[in-house]
C-alpha cells in the first residue's frame, strides 16, 4: 500500500526508498539539486537540506521517505513564495494567505513566510511605507482608505498608522490639496453634466478614495465655485 506524502499532496505516492545514486544540479529549479534514488529522479532539494538530511551517493533513503518528502515540500513552498515576492512586494499575512490559496499546505506557508522574514525579504513596516507612498501619490488614496487597504493585506493597524504618518510627513501630503487636484481632474470627465450630477459624481469619486464627508463637501464647493475648466 502506497503512503501519501504528509502535508504535501495526499493524492501522490511517496517516491520509494532506495540508494542515492546521484546528486545533480536541477535543470528546472535553479540553485536546487535533483537527488537520484536507484537511478531515478526522486527529490529536488537545496544543498542545506541535502546536508541536513545526510544524503550522499551511497546513502539510503529507506525509512526516511516521509522526512525527505516533508523537507522537499517545505522548500518547494519557500521557492514559490520567493517567486511571488519577485513579482511584487507583499505583507507577511497576505503572502501566507496567497500561498495557501494556491494550494500550499498552511504549515509550509507559515514556515516559508517566517524564513523570508528572518532573511529580511518580508518586512511589513517597509512594505507599508512603500504601499502608502505609491497609493497616496499615484491613486490619491486618503488616510482612511490606506488604513483599510493595509488592513486587508494583514498589516497591523499600528504599523499601518505609523507608515501613513511617516510618509505623509516626509512627502508633505495635504489631503485637502490632493482631493482638490483629484476633483478638478474628475470635473473634466463630467464637464457636460449638470451641476447636481457633477457634485454627486465627484462626491462618490472622492468618498471611494477614503476622504471624509467634511473634506469632500469642502472640496466640491471650492472646485465647482471655481467654474468648469
Amino acid at each position: 500500500m502506497m503512503r501519501a506524502k504528509p502535508n504535501v499532496d495526499p493524492d501522490l505516492p511517496l517516491p520509494p526508498g532506495g540508494t542515492v545514486t546521484g546528486i545533480v544540479a536541477s535543470h528546472r529549479a535553479p540553485g536546487r539539486f535533483t537527488v537520484m534514488v536507484d537511478d531515478s529522479a526522486a527529490h529536488t532539494l537545496g544543498l542545506a537540506s541535502i546536508e541536513r538530511l545526510g544524503l550522499f551517493v551511497g546513502a539510503t533513503t529507506v525509512g526516511r521517505e516521509e522526512l525527505i518528502a516533508r523537507e522537499e515540500g517545505i522548500l518547494r513552498t519557500y521557492d514559490r513564495a520567493v517567486m511571488m515576492l519577485a513579482a511584487r512586494g507583499r505583507a507577511a499575512k497576505d503572502l501566507e494567505r496567497q500561498l495557501v490559496r494556491k494550494g500550499e499546505p498552511a504549515e509550509f506557508a507559515r514556515l516559508a513566510v517566517e524564513r523570508l522574514a528572518s532573511e529580511g525579504f518580508v518586512d511589513d513596516e517597509s512594505y507599508a511605507r512603500s504601499f502608502v507612498r505609491s497609493k497616496s501619490s499615484g491613486a490619491g488614496l486618503a488616510r482612511r482608505r490606506l488604513q483599510q487597504e493595509l488592513g486587508r493585506k494583514g498589516v497591523e493597524r499600528t504599523v499601518a498608522d505609523e507608515a501613513i504618518a511617516e510618509v505623509f510627513e516626509q512627502d508633505s501630503v495635504d489631503e485637502v490639496e490632493t482631493a482638490i487636484a483629484l476633483a478638478t481632474k474628475r470635473l473634466h470627465a463630467v464637464r457636460n453634466a449638470d451641476p447636481q450630477t457633477q457634485s454627486r459624481r465627484i462626491y462618490s469619486f472622492l468618498a471611494r478614495r477614503g476622504y471624509p464627508p467634511d473634506v469632500v463637501s469642502q472640496v466640491i464647493a471650492r472646485v465647482l465655485r471655481a467654474g468648469r475648466p
